[in-house]
């Protein structure tokens, strides 16, 4: 049996000693680390360009890395690590427009333009970027040391003292909470959370016919998932920016960058300054990411609320103090490591971001994020935790490069929020449909794909979250599995559910949770257009 040091030792060789991209005066570069470093590069340019969301270049990248690596379970690593760099790529990418051109690049850069903007109009511009790289870099790692030290508790509690019975129940109360916390209403969460289940149920399932297909070979093999995740989250996205850029006149006014002045170093003095606020924000970003469905959006607004409490200087928050930026960043940064503790340990998706992890999960083999993970067996090695561990070392290694080089990539972004969105666009409908083409290599999934892009056009109309949707549909094969396996184990009892009463608290909950949102959600449109527009 291996002991977890020996473990973590595996994890990380995996990925720094595994397969060479190619050799430089003979020393081999490790093919996961080249990945993280070109999935960082994209994320960081593509965070800085409005439009272009960290969820997007992971939904186009999926595709087209896997049909370059293949389907063996050597492209774990590099294809997680590639999205994983996005992902943290993005995160501090988003902070360029919004203190450059008061254009978030991300939704939740959105509270960085309310300090970071007036900060470049005083002339300051670089000290804001350096406040902004600063405080997100810390927020990102303090996540991820949470995140690699909870997550195998978790998972071996999960699998310690759950049954079939309450991993079902567990899945009902992660669904529940997620529908319930996304939107302004959580009856529209749990409409689309249905509306997930019912069209994953199509054509699939453990029975000996295809389900609701109609007859149709088209559907009796069920619908591709990263059809409707891709149609759904980004298609349906594209949609409604068609509509608003026609409904709009584009502007032909020319966006300058301000003009710096003075000195826009961050000194050592004025980053021991900023740390109370980094650290309380980054607290909350955790806390809020290890929560499924709430988003980095919140834990921005309450980064950047704790921060404004605690603020006693000259400059107030809201008129270009550091301060702001430093809550802001560190919040919704934090939120990137801690939103894979339910991946990890229990198979749940959290965010859309965590949703591609899922996903190349899933598509590759070898890998099934849950529980299992990390069971340390005494008879063999489990390669899952072996990757689990290697994914970590992909994080850090991300967070490296963030540290070493991430500040100096975002100050030369500026330039990509220049890019109009009627030159945008088309190149984001393109690559999304060449994307799905080259995962599915059939015109079918083009057409699905369409058929899903107008489901999110609607959903958006309607103001129905999407989240709901995409995770009911990711977690409707582990919900009929569990319920299955319970149901079996019980002798065919039809109250198996409630005959645990561990089950039954989850069960309870999950109608609590819905209760007390449903109570609590305010009609202010300014936090639920933020809420829906970081879907």
């Amino acid at each position: 049996m291996m002991s977890p040091l020996e473990y973590i030792w595996a994890g990380v060789m995996a990925v720094i000693a595994g397969p060479a991209a190619f050799e430089i005066f003979g020393i081999g570069i490790p093919l996961t680390v080249l990945m993280v470093f070109g999935g960082f590069l994209l994320g960081v340019v593509g965070g800085a360009t409005p439009g272009l969301a960290g969820p997007f270049l992971m939904a186009v990248s999926l595709p087209i890395l896997l049909s370059i690596f293949g389907f063996t379970p050597d492209a774990l690593l590099p294809v997680m690590g590639f999205l994983v760099g996005v992902m943290k790529g993005a995160t501090v990418g988003g902070a360029v427009p919004a203190i450059l051109f008061n254009t978030p690049g991300t939704p939740d850069a959105m509270m960085t333009t309310l300090d970071g903007y007036p900060m470049a109009q005083k002339g300051q511009a670089g000290k804001a970027l350096r406040t902004a790289h600063f405080a997100s870099v810390s927020g990102d790692t303090f996540s991820d040391l949470v995140l690699f030290t909870c997550a195998p508790f978790l998972a071996v509690i999960v699998e310690a003292y759950l049954g079939f019975g309450e991993k079902a129940a567990l899945i009902v109360l992660s669904m529940a909470f997620i529908a319930a916390v996304v939107g302004a209403s959580p009856l529209k969460g749990m409409i689309a959370a249905f509306l997930g289940l019912l069209i994953a149920s199509i054509g699939t399932g453990e029975d000996f016919y295809a389900r609701l297909s109609f007859g149709t070979d088209a559907l009796a093999d069920g619908v591709p998932m990263i059809t409707a995740v891709m149609g759904v989250l980004i298609l349906g996205e594209v949609l409604v920016a068609f509509e608003n850029m026609w409904r709009q006149r584009r502007s032909n006014a020319v966006v300058k960058e301000p003009a710096q002045s003075g000195d826009n170093r961050l000194s050592w003095t004025e980053r021991k300054a900023l740390m109370p606020f980094i650290g309380i924000s980054a607290v909350v970003g955790t806390i809020i990411g290890a929560l499924p469905g709430i988003g980095s959006t919140l834990a921005a607004t309450l980064g950047y609320a704790t921060g404004d409490k605690m603020h006693k200087g000259p400059v107030k928050f809201g008129q270009g103090t550091p301060e702001g930026i430093a809550a802001t960043e560190a919040a919704n940064s934090a939120v990137s490591g801690s939103n894979l503790i339910p991946v990890l340990s229990l198979g749940i998706p959290g965010n859309v971001g965590a949703v591609f992890i899922i996903l190349a999960a899933e598509s590759i083999g070898g890998f099934n994020p849950g529980p299992t993970v990390f069971r340390f067996t005494a008879s063999e090695v489990n390669p899952e935790l072996v990757i689990a561990f290697g994914l970590f070392t992909a994080m850090m290694i991300a967070n490296i490069f963030n540290w070493v080089i991430g500040g100096r990539i975002m100050a030369a972004c500026g330039i990509m929020s220049k890019i109009p969105s009627h030159v945008l666009l088309p190149m984001v409908l393109l690559l999304t449909l060449t994307a799905i083409y080259a995962q599915e290599t059939s015109f079918t999934a083009i057409y699905f794909a369409l058929a899903f892009a107008v489901l999110g056009y609607l959903l958006r109309k309607l103001r129905i979250p999407t989240l709901p949707f995409v995770i009911a549909f990711i977690l409707a094969g582990n919900l009929e599995h569990s319920f299955r396996q319970a149901f079996a184990v019980s002798g065919g009892d039809p109250w198996f559910l409630f005959k645990s009463p561990l089950s039954l608290v989850f069960l309870l909950l999950s109608a609590a949770v819905v209760i007390f949102f449903s109570r609590s959600k305010t009609p202010e449109a300014g936090r639920r257009a933020a809420t829906e527009r970081d879907l």
